[in-house]
């Protein structure tokens, strides 16, 4: 057999699975939100606490994600499967309550899928020596926003209702899902994990890392629910509006193709933090030119950044922790993350409430993505465990110096091996 076919079969299913999860399940009420409005069903408050309530699931998801005792190929499974079906569910019912429940699951099961793809198809890559590769799994939520937001601006031109576009979007899931089930293979378990590492192969957290984690997602999530409405308070026509979900997941979308070219030369946390950077650039551009094009820009902006914060953080927990552990500092940057992800929208909803704009919620926002960039570059010394154990010391006193692995590593070639996790092995 071919060794390109694994690596093809194992970028497609972790591709298409991030795209389930985060362009349908996790993003899919972006784009869905101005039709829900336009039915009279939600307004921007009601809106941003039914995405708190999504997000407080998926912080649950990440909390739980090393714990929980299904073999994780069952898990991933369930977990697409589960938020096709509560996708479907969006359009059988108009109860607040119902939708809280469904938004609820989907956030769990969203975190899941991401946790698992994260560790597992990242890891499986990286054993093939196709650590390159990486970057076409993480564009999977790019492509499914591009592709969802595309569907959505349809629905909008043919001034299709909310209910049947979430049927639509929710039976798509499900079928794709059940496919993708199919073409799971060996990189997933099919035995539930240990229930946990043991104590020899725990690292510290990095707390700097997971601050920095926790604000870019409240740095994302604000225009992540509420960019097509704010695109629509200044240019009401749907072909117009409709185009900035789209052009954000486009942007994420090829975002993570670059960065996988960068990682050669830069470091995963040199790249991180520009990303906070554009980020906070991207949240300030509405502030100060409240127009359609800025708010493009704005969208280009965080959905560039983005992905790049959350692909190159979870390769940085690759490169940190001995391959054991790795799921436990994934999930400690998920749930910091989701923990973004909740006080966001609650943040905007209660500022909008008060004001009347999201102005001082995103200028609040992107001073905290500035000041998280130091807990990025602040040097400290830490051990670095990469790929199946490799031990090496990385004095932190030039965070963006290359590492010095030690020397038996370099004899048995472990430092070839770990950098397919970290890519260049750079702080």
């Amino acid at each position: 057999m071919s060794p390109h076919g694994p690596v093809l079969r194992i970028t497609f299913v972790g591709l298409v699975a991030l795209a389930l999860a985060m362009g349908i399940g996790r993003f899919a009420f972006t784009p869905m939100l101005p039709l829900m409005q336009d039915d009279g069903l939600l307004g921007v408050s009601s809106g941003g606490l039914l995405a708190s309530g999504h997000f407080l699931g998926y912080l649950i998801g990440a909390l739980s994600a090393d714990r929980v005792r299904l073999a994780p190929r069952r898990l991933l499974q369930v977990s697409l499967l589960v938020i096709g079906i509560g996708t479907l569910g969006m359009g059988l019912t108009d109860s607040y309550a119902a939708w809280l429940v469904l938004r609820w699951v989907g956030g769990v099961c969203s975190a899941w899928v991401l946790v698992l793809v994260s560790n597992y198809y990242i890891k499986a890559l990286a054993d093939c020596n196709r650590a390159s590769a990486q970057g076409w799994v993480f564009s999977g939520v790019g492509a499914g926003v591009a592709v969802v937001g595309l569907v959505c601006l349809s629905f909008m031109l043919s001034e299709m209702r909310s209910a049947p576009g979430w049927l639509a979007l929710g039976l798509s899931c499900v079928a794709v899902a059940a496919a993708l089930c199919l073409l799971m293979g060996d990189e997933l378990p099919v035995e539930p994990r240990a229930p946990r590492s043991p104590a020899s192969q725990r690292t510290p957290l990095v707390r700097g890392l997971v601050l920095a984690y926790g604000i870019a997602g409240i740095g994302y999530t604000i225009p992540a629910t509420y960019l097509p409405v704010m695109a629509r308070d200044s240019f009401a026509t749907p072909i117009v509006f409709g185009w900035s979900w789209p052009a954000f997941g486009l942007a994420a979308f090829a975002s993570t193709l670059l960065v996988s070219r960068l990682q050669a030369r830069y470091s995963n946390r040199r790249i991180w933090s520009t990303g906070q950077i554009v980020m906070a650039a991207g949240l300030l551009l509405p502030v100060v030119l409240p127009d359609i094009i800025s708010i493009a820009v704005a969208g280009l902006c965080v959905g560039a950044s983005f992905m790049v914060v959350t692909m190159v953080g979870m390769r940085e927990a690759h490169r940190i922790a001995p391959p054991p552990d790795v799921i436990r500092h994934i999930a400690a940057m998920t749930t910091a993350f989701a923990t973004g992800q909740v006080l966001g929208p609650m943040l905007a909803s209660a500022w909008f409430a008060a004001h009347g704009s999201l102005s001082g919620a995103l200028v609040l926002t992107s001073a905290l993505l500035l000041v998280s960039v130091f807990a990025l570059v602040t040097p400290r010394s830490s051990l670095t465990f990469q790929h199946f154990g490799a031990l090496r010391y990385v004095e932190d006193s030039d965070p963006d110096s290359p590492a010095r692995p030690p020397r038996a590593a370099k004899r048995n070639g472990a430092l070839a091996s770990a950098r397919a996790y970290s890519g260049s092995g750079r702080r």
